[in-house]
């Protein structure tokens, strides 16, 4: 049985699968070049197909999640979509009845799914399905948050956990605490929208003059570059308090955002952002071991835009009831295809549990496809190379950094070492120059390292649980941070992938730096310009190379070079 999920909202995107096996999984920004797209994914339904090699007639079940009201109008309406896409990405100029916008935002998505809803949004995602060529196939939709909880419970690996999702607001909630065990996935509670942390969070990156769903991860960046105070004396501790396992605002989320604007009025923006960082850290660790306390299950897996917050992750991960952690590495609305269709495997099947070593799950390209669009590309030089590993090992030595593109693109926000950039992980100026011709990131944004599984517990204070997906922030151990001074944070915290033996290939890459450094860890950055999406195919990559002037680049098992840089 083959089932397609699709997303056609914030970040959407399409996932196939086939009983116990995800076979594809992309978001459409990578074919658009729009970042965290919103338009309906055409492009990554048919990079399934093809990936595949199925026809629309082979697909059993279509599932979509998401039947609210604002997000039903947004589908007979698609214009309403890509009009606050543009404004929130700041692509249009300041609109006069800005707070209005705003205003109208929180309490239309407050309202959650009408009678009906679930019915015209059906019949509006299978009229744009009948129009690629599906027939005759079953169309289910999904809550949001069953979506997102599916995606965490069914690839921990767990046999029993608490499932946690948070995020800004889905089919009437930010939340919800499910419990899975025996196959069984339960919600035991929900979290209304008024008490939603992430809609707080995406004011708060709003108001310091960032993009909201989007830039949270620069606002937690920024925090750091605060001068430290007492949680006592945080002006906005107030908004947000914890009883047992409710999370419960102060003000509903218009007024929430009123307040907030009045305090950023008057505080320095570094201030601000530490506040709401420090009151995030204090309510998810007061949640979370309550949490864990109520239900008596020390293992938790979690979804949700939230939880790509990794310092906040840190701090519950400390908690001492916590034996088991684990966050779905495209925890935000772009993962939340897959979890329509998990969600509906496990409705129709009983299926719960798939393996998940990896998340490499989109396009790949074979080696004559690559020869191909090397052949026809101007201003490069090219050889085939039999240990790529060892080669881009050598070129990091002399203080280079690379581009590193092969085997399957990765699903979500994180390059994993197929559509990366690699440099030293010692050197602030080859960070410097990579921040300057390629990355032009903010200055306080720290770059985060790949590192072998073996090697992170001397570079890191490790402890319990694997990072292989980019979801935790760590303490450096102070005798390495000389080691990791281009990947660590002014607070002397990194965010590790750790490397098993899940991409032999890139393995390859950190043991050939081992031997020339005594450890296997290298900068990694994502394979892409500043503002745009990761690239996809060996046409973007190379499109990347000449647009920022880069020397060197792997592409397959081709060591490619610019011509036009000396």
């Amino acid at each position: 049985m083959y089932i397609l999920g699709i997303w056609d909202g914030h970040d959407s995107g399409a996932a196939l699968l086939d009983d116990e096996n995800i076979l594809f999984a992309a978001n459409e920004e990578r074919y658009t070049k729009r970042k965290l797209e919103v338009a309906f994914p055409y492009n990554s339904i048919r990079a399934a197909l093809r990936h595949t090699g199925l026809k629309p007639s082979d697909i059993d079940i279509v599932s979509f999640p998401t039947t609210e009201f604002t997000k039903t109008l947004s589908r007979i309406f698609p214009w309403q979509k890509e009009s606050y896409y543009r404004f929130r990405r700041r692509k249009v100029p300041r609109p006069a009845m800005e707070d209005w916008m705003h205003y109208t935002k929180y309490t239309m998505t407050s309202v959650g799914p009408l009678p009906g809803c679930g019915l015209i949004s059906r019949s509006v995602v299978r009229g744009a399905l009948n129009g690629m060529g599906f027939k005759d196939f079953e169309i289910r939709s999904v809550d949001h948050h069953a979506a997102h909880a599916a995606t965490a419970a069914f690839t921990s690996g767990m046999n029993r956990s608490l499932v946690v999702t948070l995020d800004g607001v889905g089919d009437g909630l930010s939340g919800s605490i499910s419990t899975f065990g025996k196959g069984e996935l339960a919600r035991e509670q929900g979290i209304s929208v008024r008490n939603s942390v992430g809609i707080f969070f995406e004011q708060v990156t709003n108001l310091v003059g960032m993009r909201e769903l989007e830039d949270e991860g620069k606002v937690m960046a920024m925090a750091d570059y605060s001068f430290p105070f007492k949680f006592s004396e945080n002006k906005m501790r107030h908004f947000f308090r914890v009883d047992g396992t409710e999370i419960i605002a102060a003000y509903g989320p218009t007024e929430q955002y009123k307040m907030l604007q009045r305090l950023a009025w008057s505080t320095p923006r570094e201030q601000f952002a530490y506040m709401a960082q420090q009151l995030l850290e204090n309510v998810l660790v007061s949640f979370f071991k309550n949490t864990i306390g109520d239900y008596g299950i020390g293992s938790v897996a979690m979804a949700g835009g939230v939880m790509s917050n990794v310092k906040a992750n840190m701090m519950v991960r400390k908690i001492n009831a916590l034996k088991e952690w684990y966050i779905f590495p495209h925890m935000g609305d772009g993962g939340i295809a897959l979890g329509a269709a998990m969600y509906t495997n496990y409705e129709v099947n009983g299926t719960s549990s798939y393996k998940f070593n990896d998340a490499y799950l989109g396009d790949s390209y074979d080696e004559e496809y690559i020869a191909k669009v090397l052949k026809s590309e101007k201003g490069i030089k090219y050889a085939r190379v039999s240990d790529p590993g060892k080669h881009a090992a050598e070129l990091l030595e002399k203080d280079n950094y690379v581009f590193w593109f092969r085997g399957r693109m990765e699903y979500g926000p994180r390059a994993l070492g197929n559509r990366s950039i690699v440099a030293r992980a010692d050197s602030d100026e080859v960070r410097d120059e990579l921040n300057l011709y390629v990355k032009q990131r903010e200055w306080y944004q720290p770059f985060a390292p790949s590192v072998l599984e073996e090697d992170a517990p001397r570079l890191l204070h490790y402890g319990k649980g694997s990072s292989r997906f980019m979801t935790m922030a760590y303490d450096v151990r102070e005798g390495a941070r000389e080691h990791m001074k281009s990947v660590m944070h002014i607070d002397a915290t990194a965010r590790p992938q750790t490397l098993g033996n899940e991409n032999s290939e890139y393995r390859s890459l950190l043991e050939s730096v081992r031997k020339r450094t005594g450890y296997g860890i290298v900068l990694n950055t994502s394979f892409n310009i500043h503002g745009m999406p990761i690239v996809a195919g060996p046409e973007d990559a190379l499109y990347t190379m000449k647009k920022t002037n880069t020397r060197n680049m792997f592409i397959g098992n081709y060591f490619v070079q610019n011509r036009v840089r000396g």
